[in-house]
């Protein structure tokens, strides 16, 4: 009897029927589960992977695992199933191998370091120090400081706005500083 005579005998077999003649090691039967099922593989793993060259390698893999593995199939009436586990399985292994791995620095470089958390909340504790310490200075030491170092305003600017001479803001100044740099030593 000629293969095409038995493929056309099998062709109206269920599927059960033909999985357990091909765990048997009827290769007919398997050839018609082949046909029966490959172009419904071969359309899933297409899907999968976005190719139609690399879905036929993929339904190709699957067959020959399929063949191989037949007798770890428990139901041979899901067959059809099983196989387009294997090409899911097999797809799946294709899309890890051709994934292009990027370094996460290519597409999201880090943060410059006055943007790094650790310095961020550095900055903001010396900012707590320094106004901790600005609370303990005399008022009118205080005031020339800031609109000294915040305002910058000129000694004569600060003179003019507090009613006060320049030689006075000077010493005021001198003071407030001397007195922060104690304050703040330990931010040094």
């Amino acid at each position: 009897m000629s293969r095409t005579s038995a493929n056309d005998r099998l062709s109206d077999a269920a599927d059960a029927t033909l999985a357990s003649r091909a765990a048997d090691g009827d290769v007919a039967a398997f050839e018609v589960l082949a046909r029966r099922h490959g172009p419904l593989m071969r359309v899933f793993a297409a899907k999968l992977l976005g190719s139609d060259i690399e879905s036929d390698d993929v339904v190709q893999e699957a067959f020959l695992t399929g063949w191989r593995r037949l007798d770890e199939l428990d139901d041979p009436a899901r067959v059809r199933n099983w196989l387009m586990r294997i090409v899911s399985n097999r797809a799946i292994d294709r899309l890890r191998v051709r994934r292009v791995h990027e370094d996460i620095a290519d597409w999201d470089p880090a943060a410059p370091p006055s943007q790094d958390p650790s310095r961020i909340v550095e900055t903001q504790l010396q900012l707590d120090a320094v106004w901790v310490a600005l609370d303990k200075l005399p008022t009118i030491q205080r005031r020339c400081w800031l609109l000294r170092e915040t305002a910058g305003f000129s000694y004569s600017e600060i003179a003019e706005a507090l009613d006060l001479t320049p030689a006075t803001v000077r010493g005021l100044l001198a003071r407030s500083r001397k007195f922060l740099l104690n304050e703040l030593e330990a931010w040094r």
